[in-house]
Parts: C-alpha cells; sequence; structure tokens
C-alpha cells in the first residue's frame, strides 16, 4: 500500500508542471501564436525563481519569514520571469512578423547557456545546480498533524508542495477565463479567424500579446513546480516543455483534455521511476545495459504513439503560427 500512495501522489507532482504548462500553451495558440519556447521558459523561471529561494533561505532559518510565504514569492518572480522572456517570442512574432518555430527555438537553446552564466555569476565558475532548501515541501508537522505513516497520509504528504493547489486554483481560472468571459471569447477569435476579429473592434494585436504572457506566467510557474517535483534546478527541464506540447495537442487545446492527458502521461511518468520497486513489473534483467533505461522511455514512447493515433482527430486554432497583417482581408 504504500508503495501505491508513493506512485499517487508522485503522479499528482509531475502532472502540476505538465498541467500548467500545456495550458500556458494554449493560451499562446488560441490566441494564434506557437509557443515552442515553453522549455526555455520553463528554464528561466525556475532559474530566478531557486536563487529568490536560495536568497530568502536566511530569512526563513531565522524565523523572520515563513517557509510558504517564501515559497509563494519565489513562484511570483518565476512567473514574471517567464512572462518578460515570453515578450521576446512575441516581439518577434507579431511586430516582426517572424517564424514563430525559428523564434521560439532560438529562446529554446538561448535559456540554458543563459541559466548556466547566471548561475556561475551568482554561485561561482563550474556550479550549475542548485538543492531545494528542506522547508519548501508542507509537511504533516509544517501544518500541526501528528505524524502517520498510514496511506492517506503518505499519500497527501509524500509530494506535497504548494504548487498542488495553486495549480487547481489557476486550472479553475484557466477555465472560467477561456469559456466565461469576454476576453477569452476573443482571445479564441483571435486564434481562429482574426481578421474577423478586427473587424468587429478587437485588437488582434493586443490579444496576441495577452495570450503569449499569459503562456509565459503558466510556463515560468511550471518550471518551479518541476523543480521541486525533481528536487533541484539544473540547466534544463529534461524536455518537459516538450512534453507539455505534446500534452496540449493530445487534449486539444482544451482545458480539461489537458488535464486528463497530463495526469495520463506523469502516471507513466511515474512508473517509468517506480517500475524497480513495483514486484509485478517486468525488470528486462536479460538485457544487460539497457534494463535500467527502458522503463524511463515509456512516457516518451506512450506520447509518440497516442499522438500518432489522435492526430487527425486534434483540431488545431486555425489561425495559429500565421503572422497576423492589418492589410489582409
Amino acid at each position: 500500500m504504500n508503495i501505491l500512495a508513493d506512485v499517487l501522489s508522485a503522479t499528482i507532482l509531475f502532472a502540476v508542471p505538465l498541467l500548467l504548462v500545456a495550458l500556458g500553451g494554449m493560451f499562446s495558440e488560441r490566441s494564434g501564436i506557437i509557443n515552442l519556447a515553453l522549455e526555455g521558459i520553463m528554464i528561466v523561471g525556475a532559474l530566478l525563481g531557486c536563487h529568490v529561494l536560495r536568497w530568502l533561505d536566511p530569512s526563513v532559518q531565522s524565523g523572520a519569514m515563513h517557509g510558504q510565504v517564501a515559497v509563494l514569492i519565489a513562484l511570483a518572480v518565476a512567473g514574471v520571469a517567464g512572462i518578460l522572456f515570453s515578450l521576446l517570442l512575441a516581439f518577434s512574432a507579431i511586430n516582426l512578423k517572424a517564424d514563430q518555430t525559428i523564434g521560439g527555438t532560438a529562446l529554446n537553446m538561448f535559456a540554458p547557456a543563459f541559466s548556466i552564466v547566471l548561475t556561475w555569476a551568482i554561485l561561482g565558475q563550474g556550479q550549475t545546480t542548485m538543492t531545494l532548501p528542506k522547508w519548501v515541501r508542507i509537511t504533516q508537522e509544517t501544518v500541526g498533524v501528528t505524524p502517520n505513516d498510514g496511506f492517506f497520509q503518505r499519500f497527501i504528504f509524500t509530494s506535497l508542495y504548494l504548487t498542488t493547489f495553486l495549480a487547481i486554483i489557476l486550472f479553475a481560472i484557466a477555465v472560467v477565463l477561456l469559456y466565461k468571459t469576454r476576453f477569452g471569447l476573443r482571445l479564441r477569435a483571435c486564434g481562429e479567424h482574426p481578421q474577423a476579429a478586427d473587424s468587429v473592434g478587437i485588437n488582434v494585436y493586443r490579444m496576441r500579446y495577452a495570450g503569449v504572457m499569459i503562456s509565459g506566467f503558466l510556463a515560468g510557474v511550471g518550471g518551479m513546480s518541476f523543480v521541486f517535483a525533481v528536487g533541484g534546478f539544473q540547466s534544463d527541464v529534461a524536455g518537459y516543455g516538450f512534453l507539455a506540447l505534446a500534452v496540449m495537442i493530445f487534449g486539444n487545446w482544451k482545458p480539461w483534455s489537458i488535464l486528463g492527458a497530463a495526469v495520463f502521461f506523469s502516471f507513466f511518468r511515474v512508473i517509468g521511476n517506480y517500475a524497480a520497486s513495483i514486484p509485478f513489473l517486468p525488470k528486462f534483467e536479460n538485457l544487460q545495459g539497457v534494463s535500467t533505461y527502458l522503463w524511463p522511455m515509456i512516457p516518451y514512447v506512450v506520447t509518440m504513439i497516442l499522438l500518432v493515433l489522435t492526430s487527425k482527430k486534434s483540431r488545431a486554432p486555425k489561425a495559429e503560427g500565421i503572422p497576423y497583417d492589418k492589410g489582409q482581408r
């Protein structure tokens, strides 16, 4: 039962960054901008958020600040960093009408190098990783609960971070914002038929900027969520930004479907990590030298298979990736 509780807890933990980043990609593409820079935005958000945690650590250790307040500040900084970094993509794609795929790829290449240079400048040359303080996790002692190793306590508190609650709130806001507000209707219109939206007085450029900035905020927070999931910062996020793009496509650019896809892919990611501890799963012991890599491959193999099987049913926004020109009708 303990391994089941750990698997379920870890599934939620790894689903949170997938959900947030995929929702970010959804907002950008719903406005008509392909955001391939999600991976780079995650790195920049996680980078600055972790430096903030490191800077606030003495205050938390001395009792001058509550640990979860420091985490909330770091998440806010990560979100703002994501917004600022995403503006580079927005400017190139909207104002300069540059190729959005190339722009996103360039930002993805820039982010890891930038993270290494900044980390070296702050921590010293050769140091590219940052470990998380122990107080970032919400434990039974944190909330005043008597320590217990039962199933529910283990399921709830093994991998509980503030980002889990934040993801629930942001998901609810995303659903309401996209489907229940005038802003959401206008955003979707700009991704489907920007000329028609412009003809009724909607500022397409402004809406697309808003979509990319929302995407940047969610991807930046998602970057910090990924750092919490893996236990520290490195100069990359292990392809999680691209996996989030697959989740977005598999979820057909719809929040509820994206939620299900994020949990689904996260479950296979966790199974790959816990395969050695689950007795009924094959260990591939006869395949010497490669057995340890087979289960970690599962989430990416499943991603490719499902994308192939569902690609015909996917319906992307009609105007995504197409630069908008007010002179065209």
